[in-house]
């Protein structure tokens, strides 16, 4: 299993500057012949991404051709998303968010897949600490809740607001924090409510440090946005037949997954370091579906436009972008 470090993981900084991205973007020149396949993550989140590493379906693939697999992980999907506009990924595993945020900024991405989508038990919860008196979502009114901008995390906590008729905007202090300080600066005080995924949020909550006053999986009627595959649009040009392969074994590894429930859950389990009681906990009871088909419907497109404009009210999106034609459908 290959898990490197990017050098281009430093312009994670100014992931959200159009003119930077449409340089890095238009810096590619002529392409040899392909010799090596870059695919892209954020580290711990994408489960195709992980069986792909951890079976070697895509090396298998691509080995009878000499072309090498490379595997990449970083800290967020908005460093993958740049790695990809750079030049430095061909293909990328991250949230809808800044897959959208980056291709608004001009970047030459294009959407081929669906990463997941439609897990009815996915998605966030908003935790607080035990001793806290916040008892509700409007209780958040005024407060310091922490989460990270521009993820799916963010979207879930905005919508969990305007249900309430709140907004993240204009009724609680907005505190910007990835997972791996989020926790401990809700222990510590610094904020009073916290946005994030399972995986963060169980161990305060199953050891009595923190609790829930609002979980993702409760609200069926909040959707998460689509999890997005996207692949470097002068790639995609040159190689429309790598593209195809690449999408025949995103497809197997979907339907794998749904084959193999418990051998699924290990692998992740092992990879990600969580324990098999936090996975299955983002699941239906009795796993069916692991929700990875990659196929592009009319819903995830809706969903897609639905995120769009969240960004757009939150000040987030830098540009412009029609869903409609970021999409690469390839038959």
């Amino acid at each position: 299993m290959v898990n490197k470090s990017l050098l281009i993981i430093g312009l994670v900084l100014i992931a959200g500057v159009s003119g930077i991205i449409i340089a890095l973007s238009n810096s590619q020149g002529s392409e040899e012949k392909l010799s090596v396949i870059r695919i892209g993550s954020d580290a711990g989140s994408y489960l195709k991404f992980i069986l792909f590493e951890q079976k070697g379906w895509m090396d298998e693939e691509f080995a009878k051709d000499g072309i090498k697999v490379e595997y990449y992980t970083f800290a967020g999907g908005a460093a993958a998303q740049v790695a990809l506009a750079s030049g430095s990924l061909d293909f990328a595993y991250t949230g809808s968010n800044p897959s959208l945020r980056t291709a608004a900024a001009g970047a030459d991405t294009k959407l081929i897949a669906i990463a997941s989508f439609g897990n009815p038990v996915g998605g966030s919860s908003i935790i607080v600490r035990n001793d806290s008196a916040i008892k509700s979502v409007k209780d958040l009114k005024g407060k310091k809740v922490g989460y990270l901008t521009g993820t799916g995390r963010h979207s879930s906590l905005e919508k969990a607001l305007n249900s309430e008729g709140m907004s993240t905007l204009q009724d609680i202090e907005s505190i910007n924090l990835d997972f791996a300080n989020s926790g401990p600066a809700l222990i510590r005080g610094d904020i009073d409510a916290l946005a994030e995924g399972e995986s963060t949020t169980f161990p305060l909550t199953s050891t009595g440090q923190a609790r829930a006053i609002w979980k993702g999986k409760d609200h069926p009627e909040i959707k998460s946005a689509p999890s997005a595959v996207t692949v470097r649009g002068d790639f995609a040009k040159k190689h429309p037949d790598i593209v195809k392969r690449f999408l025949k074994i995103d497809l197997k590894a979907a339907q794998w997954a749904d084959e193999n429930p418990d051998e699924t859950i290990k692998i992740y389990s092992n990879s990600t370091k969580q324990a098999e009681k936090v996975i299955r906990m983002k699941y239906p009871a009795n796993i069916t579906t692991f929700y990875l088909n990659p196929r592009i419907t009319d819903e995830t497109i809706q969903s897609l436009k639905s995120e769009v404009e969240f960004l757009r009210t939150n000040k987030l999106l830098d540009g412009e972008l029609n869903i409609d034609s970021w999409v690469l459908r390839v038959s």
